[in-house]
């Protein structure tokens, strides 16, 4: 068999971004970024997880029964000491994982994922945007000791999509909005993708994600261009463009409002790592 010439390997991937890590009084909080990945553990600390982007796989969780599993955006997780997991994932998501580090367990026996929290996806983005910035001088303790306690509250845990958000349609809607990315995505092709009408459809995924499809969009342009931000030879003009924004002063702008940092801020900072 003729080996594969220098010339016509294909490019690799850019590396991920580093894994972000805060230390605070009995807590530490991680920023995972959005990669592939494959884990069993027994939890030894109680974990409280928030996933930015859906995310699918297979899990078993508690349990020796591995089966998919499709991570909502804005999904509030939460596992306990003691608890057995199993999780692997072709592409991953972002996700932010607090844990209690002296011993004393959170309450909760029951592990749980999916939860949509509005004041949790509050405290998540204004962490994930502190840990981006490399902040020190931020209220890490208390915003995690806030995060705890949405986790410990007694809401009652969503586990599968509500209404007509479906494991399969969200599926197809992001297969849909990667293959667009860099072109005018709209709600209302968004809705037609799936079949439904584009009121319904806003209702039925704010309902499920607690988000708005536009929203959801410009987090995938987001991601998509942090990812791309890894190879150091691509201009942020560029990346801008691949990613769907009209400018790189539009892109630099839901940096700002979204993640709390500037895209070349979060690029320098990525490759210091």
């Amino acid at each position: 068999m003729v080996g594969m010439s220098q010339r016509n390997r294909p490019p690799s991937p850019p590396p991920a971004e580093p894994v972000r890590r805060v230390e605070a009084g009995p807590w530490a909080i991680e920023l995972l970024p959005g990669s592939a990945y494959a884990t069993r553990y027994v939890a030894r600390q109680s974990a409280i997880g928030f996933a930015f982007d859906s995310q699918r796989g297979v899990h078993a969780i508690g349990s020796d029964r591995v089966q998919p599993f499709l991570a909502l955006p804005n999904g509030l997780a939460f596992v306990p000491i003691g608890c057995d997991v199993l999780s692997e994932s072709p592409s991953g998501g972002e996700y932010l994982r607090v844990i209690r580090t002296d011993g004393l367990p959170l309450r909760g026996d029951h592990a749980f994922n999916n939860r949509i929290d509005p004041q949790a996806t509050a405290l998540a983005q204004r962490i994930r945007s502190a840990l981006l910035r490399t902040s020190v001088d931020d209220d890490w303790e208390a915003w995690a000791l806030a995060l705890a306690e949405r986790a410990e509250s007694g809401s009652i845990p969503s586990t599968a999509h509500s209404g007509s958000i479906t494991g399969s349609r969200m599926r197809l809607l992001d297969e849909f909005i990667e293959d667009g990315l860099d072109g005018p995505l709209g709600v209302q092709a968004m809705a037609q993708v799936l079949g439904l009408s584009e009121g319904y459809f806003i209702r039925a995924f704010k309902h499920a994600t607690g988000k708005s499809p536009h929203s959801y969009l410009i987090d995938r342009r987001l991601a998509r261009a942090r990812a791309l931000m890894r190879d150091a030879t691509l201009p942020l003009t560029q990346i801008a463009l691949t990613c769907g924004f009209n400018s790189q002063a539009h892109m630099a702008t839901a940096f700002k409002q979204r993640l709390g940092v500037s895209p070349a801020q979060l690029r320098r900072d990525s490759s210091s790592r």
